[in-house]
């Protein structure tokens, strides 16, 4: 598989991380689940870090530049 495509799949995978991350963010901060405001500034953090990876990841595969094998 080209590499492009592969890192079009990582993006893929990473933003549905985040959508995942950003539902225990919403479902900790209501308080559904345990967990205080250190947990939900550490997650939200988190969830910054795989938004970046996910949109670099998605502008290497589109512009067709692999990232993976430099």
């Amino acid at each position: 598989m080209p590499a492009p495509n592969v890192q079009a799949l990582i993006a893929l995978a990473l933003f549905l991380v985040s959508l995942f991350i950003a539902r225990v963010v919403n479902n900790v901060t209501s308080g559904r689940w345990p967990g205080g405001k250190a947990w939900v500034v550490y997650l939200r953090a988190l969830l910054g870090f795989l938004l970046a990876a996910a949109i670099t990841f998605a502008f290497y595969a589109f512009a067709g530049i692999d990232i993976l094998h430099r």
